[in-house]
């Protein structure tokens, strides 16, 4: 097995190997501080609850995690076109940029209320509540990739007679791919959370966040820690894929030899 073969079975046991370390400490929290298992449940206690209500929170979490899949490449979408026309019309980013700052310091939870008011309860609130959550980490990272181009770069190009459209499309564009991944793996790590807010706020539709809800009200820790371990899977699963489509999208980053199709 060349290394090229190793490298991703390396990362495989790598997580594992983190996975196992987080129950280890989980179940050792357990038995040091000798809370009753109606407050912390073991490890063992919250898989075997899991495995218990499977049938349901197999439906359950198929509805978050559309939710999220869905919210996140709208806001992933607008993100990165909005970038894309902020950094070749300058008017248009100094008029939105401040608006979109202030945008941002609302809490998402005031901006649920009102998305029920306007859209009622249903799919289209949570879809929204993720897609901003997603929105402007990619927005910021891919605006920074354009303003980090170097100058002399372009002005070489424009002299040798590139047009604004090759330009855009040899140097700008393959210039934000870097931070658009960067930006997309921060949504990644969030959107469920969005995802989560939106079940609270403003769903008439169960998903893992309704089910945590109702599992607390309940005084059933053990299925509020199921739901937190499917929720978490969730988010890193989500940040696995964006880092897997990275390293096929940015072959550059990961060896020092182009790939076969790029030769």
């Amino acid at each position: 097995m060349n290394n090229g073969q190793q490298r991703p079975v390396r990362a495989v046991l790598v997580w594992l190997l983190s996975l196992v370390m987080i129950l280890v400490f989980w179940q050792l929290v357990v038995w040091v501080s000798g809370l009753p298992g109606y407050v912390i449940p073991s490890p063992l206690t919250a898989l075997t609850t899991l495995l218990e209500n499977g049938q349901r929170l197999k439906l359950l979490t198929l509805q978050t995690v559309t939710e999220t899949a869905i919210g996140y490449l709208l806001g992933a979408c607008a993100g990165f076109i909005l970038a894309l026309m902020m950094g070749q019309i300058r008017i248009i980013q100094r008029l939105v940029m401040p608006a979109l700052i202030v945008s941002q310091a609302v809490p998402i939870v005031a901006i649920a209320a009102p998305l029920v008011i306007i859209f009622g309860f249903g799919m289209l609130p949570k879809l929204i509540i993720v897609a901003w959550i997603v929105f402007f980490p990619v927005l910021v990272n891919v605006l920074d990739g354009l303003a980090a181009i170097d100058r002399d770069m372009l002005n070489l190009a424009r002299l040798m007679g590139g047009t604004p459209l090759r330009v855009f499309l040899r140097i700008k564009l393959p210039a934000c791919v870097g931070p658009l991944f960067s930006g997309l793996k921060i949504g990644a790590t969030y959107a469920v959370t969005g995802a989560v807010i939106g079940e609270w706020t403003a769903s008439a539709q169960q998903g893992l966040g309704t089910y945590l809800l109702s599992a607390n009200a309940r005084m059933d820790t053990a299925g509020v820690y199921a739901a937190m371990i499917l929720l978490t899977a969730i988010g890193v699963g989500s940040f696995l894929l964006v880092l897997g489509l990275e390293k096929i999208a940015t072959p550059w980053r990961s060896s020092n030899k182009a790939p076969r199709y790029l030769r």
